[in-house]
């Protein structure tokens, strides 16, 4: 292994093994401050969803209120987490400063757009939708435990999700793949978007499905189009 790689994959080491101490610690305190504050989260959780729930064991509120301030800790210091990231970008792979405050924030904004996305729309639709099932023999009664899983998982994910664009810029960026390479498999992305659409989507029906399936298809010709731009500006621009 040639001497400047295997600088580079110490260099790579020590800082993740320097950002995973930060991140553990970090984690643990703000979840420690959120755990106190967990019972008003989870009483206006229940009010914008309009849902009463129940435990069903002696320590389910207790680990539904920690999995809550889990979960409200990793939505506070991804701003954080990103500028870590970003830092790592520049002192280990050689990225500008400014290449690498523009992936910050990009990445930032798409986050919590997608959170705020799920949070506004998909969830409120897609628990409605679910919840119609019930009838005059059939009642709900939603376990606080399972209602924090679900909302945690669905928040979480969609912001994820949300970071294709970024994603494709960046493989496009690393000479992994090419803007011309997205376009011409979209068929199959279309169809990967489906699947994905049908699997995590809160329920099984149509209109939901779109909800969730236009955006991601959105955000994968945004992809397209942002990696063309940013890694060919001058031969993109004058095709389009």
């Amino acid at each position: 292994m040639p001497e400047s790689m295997a600088q580079t994959l110490m260099r790579m080491l020590k800082y993740l093994r320097r950002f995973i101490l930060e991140i553990a610690i970090s984690f643990t305190v703000v979840t420690a401050i959120m755990y106190l504050l967990g019972p008003r989260f989870l009483a206006f959780l229940q009010s914008h969803f309009q849902q009463h729930l129940a435990f069903f064991g002696v320590l389910e509120p207790m680990l539904a209120l920690l999995k809550l301030s889990s979960i409200g800790a990793l939505i506070l210091l991804t701003p954080w987490i990103l500028w870590r990231i970003s830092q790592g970008l520049v002192d280990v792979l050689g990225f500008s400063r400014k290449s690498s405050l523009m992936f910050m924030l990009s990445a930032l904004l798409l986050f919590y757009a997608g959170a705020l996305f799920c949070f506004f729309i998909t969830l409120p639709f897609g628990i409605n939708f679910l919840l119609d099932y019930q009838s005059e023999h059939l009642r709900p009664v939603i376990s606080v435990g399972k209602f924090v899983n679900f909302i945690g998982l669905f928040l979480i994910g969609f912001g994820i999700i949300f970071e294709i664009p970024l994603i494709m810029t960046l493989l496009c960026r690393l000479k992994i793949c090419t803007p011309k390479f997205f376009g011409r498999y979209r068929r199959y992305a279309i169809l990967i978007i489906a699947i994905m659409a049908a699997t995590i989507t809160p329920s099984g029906d149509i209109f939901n499905m779109a909800m969730m399936g236009v955006p991601l298809y959105i955000l994968y010709e945004a992809g397209i189009i942002i990696a063309g731009i940013v890694n060919h500006p001058s031969t993109y621009l004058d095709k389009t």
